[in-house]
C-alpha cells in the first residue's frame, strides 16, 4: 500500500461567498471519499446568511475526507474537505480500492449499490474520523442509563436510580457515530432522539426513519425524581400528564437566511427611527393597463402584473424626489445620496425572507423591468439567488397584498432609507366622478428613515406613487 504524505493533501476551506459572511451550513455533498474531482467541479452546496451557493473545488485530485456531515454549520476559513493531489491522488485511491476488494472477497455480494454515508466512505475499516467541533453524546456505543435518558427527555436531573433493567441493544456505530443518513440524523435531532439508543432495522445496521419514529413512540424509562421546575410539588392527579409531550412542539434552529434576517431587522428597527405613512388609492386604471399590456406583443413571455407598474411608479417618484434614494453613514456623519436605483423586491422563500434587487432599475424601460422582475422572482423561488444579487439595494418594495393583507408597517432593509408596502387590491365602493361606484382600491404604506427623510419628502414620494397608479398616463409625462 502506498504511503501518502501530508504534503500531497490539500485542505479546501469554507470561503466567504458573500461580503462579510462568517459561517455557512453544508446543505449537500456531491462527492464522497475516494471520488475523483477536477478543478472547477462543484463538490457541495452550502447555505449562507444570504442564499444557497454551490462551491467548486479549485484543484484536481481524489477526495480523502469530508470533515463535516450535511446539516453542519461551519465557520468561514475552516477546512471542510481534504483532497489528495499530484502523486498523492493515486495513494488516496489505493486504500479505497483495497477496502472494496477485501469486502467483496469476505462478504456475499449484496443486491444493488452499497450505501455510502457522508463522512464514512465506502470502507468499514477502523479509519479514524477527524474530531468534530460540536460535542456529541459521550460513549455513543453504550445506551444511556435511565437517569441520563430522563435528562435528555427534558424531565430534569434524576437522582441516583435503582439498578436498571438490561438496556435495549444500541445502534451499531462506525468510529464514534451510529450509522444513519443525513436526513435521518436531522429527523432524530428535530425529535430529540439520541441515535445511540435506536435499534436499527436497515441493511448493514443503518438506522432508518421508521426506527427513529419507533424510538419516539416507545415507552419512556421510569422516573425516579420530580421535574426540575417543581422539586417539591405534590403528585399529579390521575388526569394530569406525567411527562412532557414532545410531539406538541417543534423547535427550529435559527440559522442561515432566517438568522441573518432576524439580526438585520432588529438592527434596523433599533438604529433607524422609522416613520410610516399611508395612502389609499383607486388603481382601477392601473389594473386596466395591466390587462392591456398582457395583450401587447412587446410583452409576450414577460411577467406583467400590478407589481410591474407599482415598481415603475416608485421609480418615477424617486426621479422626481431624488433625496429619498439615500443612506446614512454613521461613521462619517454624512447622508449619501445615490444617483442610481437598485430596486429591492422582498421575496418569501422556503429558506426565509430575502431581498434581491434589480441593479440600475432606474435606467430600464418597462419591458426590461418586466423581464428583470420575472427573472428575480423565478431565481428566488428556485433558491438560486446569489449573494451579489442581495447586496447594494437602495429602496425596497414588499408586496404583502399577495397574502390578502391590506397593508403593514414595513421595517427598512439595512442601509436603505425607504421601503414601500403594497396591500391587497380589492373591489370597494369609491366616490368616482361624484358617484359611489365599485373601484379597484389598495393601500400603500411607506416607511422611511427619519434621520435623512423628513415628513415632507416622505409624503411627496408616497403621493407621487399614488398619483401615477391612479392616472398611469403620468408614466409618460413624468418619466
Amino acid at each position: 500500500m502506498t504511503t501518502m504524505t501530508d504534503s500531497s493533501v490539500r485542505e479546501f476551506k469554507m470561503p466567504d461567498v458573500g461580503e462579510g459572511l462568517t459561517e455557512a451550513e453544508i446543505l449537500k455533498w456531491y462527492v464522497q471519499p475516494g471520488d475523483t474531482v477536477t478543478d472547477g467541479q462543484v463538490v457541495c452546496e452550502v447555505e449562507t446568511a444570504k442564499a444557497a451557493v454551490e462551491l467548486p473545488i479549485p484543484y484536481d485530485g481524489v477526495v480523502r475526507e469530508l470533515h463535516f456531515p450535511e446539516g453542519t454549520t461551519v465557520d468561514v476559513g475552516t477546512s471542510i474537505i481534504a483532497v489528495a493531489v499530484g502523486d498523492g491522488a493515486a495513494a488516496a485511491a489505493e486504500p479505497v480500492q483495497e477496502a472494496v476488494a477485501e469486502t467483496a472477497a469476505e462478504e456475499p455480494k449484496p443486491e444493488g449499490r452499497q450505501p455510502v454515508l457522508v463522512g464514512y466512505g465506502v470502507s468499514t475499516s477502523s479509519t479514524k474520523r477527524r474530531p468534530r467541533k460540536s460535542a456529541e453524546a459521550p460513549a455513543a456505543a453504550q445506551a444511556p442509563s435511565a437517569a441520563i435518558q430522563a435528562e435528555l427527555n427534558g424531565h430534569g436531573p434524576a437522582a441516583p436510580a435503582a439498578p436498571a433493567a438490561p438496556a435495549a441493544p444500541a445502534a451499531p456505530v462506525t468510529g464514534d457515530r451510529p450509522l444513519a443518513k443525513p436526513p435521518v440524523r436531522k429527523l432524530a435531532k428535530d425529535l430529540g432522539v439520541d441515535l445511540a439508543t435506536v435499534v436499527p432495522s436497515g441493511p448493514d445496521g443503518i438506522i432508518t426513519r421508521e426506527d427513529v419514529h419507533a424510538a419516539v413512540a416507545a415507552p419512556e424509562p421510569a422516573q425516579t425524581a420530580a421535574p426540575r421546575s417543581e422539586p417539591a410539588a405534590p403528585a399529579p392527579s390521575p388526569s394530569a400528564p406525567t411527562s412532557y409531550d414532545t410531539t406538541r412542539e417543534t423547535r427550529i434552529p435559527v440559522k442561515g437566511v432566517r438568522k441573518a434576517t432576524a439580526a438585520a431587522m432588529v438592527g434596523s428597527a433599533f438604529t433607524a427611527p422609522h416613520v410610516t405613512e399611508f395612502v389609499t388609492v383607486d388603481v382601477t386604471r392601473t389594473m386596466k393597463l395591466v390587462e392591456e399590456l398582457k395583450q401587447d406583443k412587446e410583452y409576450t413571455g414577460l411577467r406583467v402584473n400590478p407589481l410591474l407598474l407599482i415598481a415603475k411608479a416608485l421609480l418615477v417618484a424617486i426621479k422626481r424626489n431624488p433625496d429619498i434614494n439615500a443612506s446614512w453613514d454613521e461613521a462619517a456623519q454624512e447622508i449619501v445620496v445615490k444617483h442610481y436605483v437598485n430596486l429591492g423586491i422582498a421575496a418569501a422563500t422556503p429558506r426565509g425572507l430575502i431581498v434581491p434587487n434589480i441593479k440600475d432599475a432606474h435606467a430600464q424601460t418597462l419591458p426590461q423591468l418586466a423581464g428583470s422582475l420575472g427573472e428575480l422572482v423565478s431565481t428566488a423561488r428556485e433558491g438560486k439567488t446569489s449573494p451579489a444579487a442581495m447586496q447594494g439595494g437602495t429602496v425596497t418594495i414588499t408586496n404583502v397584498g399577495v397574502f390578502g393583507v391590506d397593508t403593514g408597517t414595513p421595517i427598512l432593509n439595512p442601509g436603505e432609507s425607504a421601503i414601500l408596502a403594497v396591500g391587497a387590491i380589492k373591489l370597494q365602493p369609491w366616490v368616482h366622478k361624484g358617484k359611489v361606484k365599485p373601484r379597484q382600491v389598495t393601500t400603500l404604506a411607506l416607511s422611511f428613515d427619519h434621520r435623512l427623510v423628513d415628513g415632507e419628502l416622505g409624503s411627496k414620494v408616497l403621493a407621487d406613487v399614488a398619483a401615477v397608479l391612479e392616472q398611469p398616463k403620468r408614466l409618460i409625462s413624468w418619466a
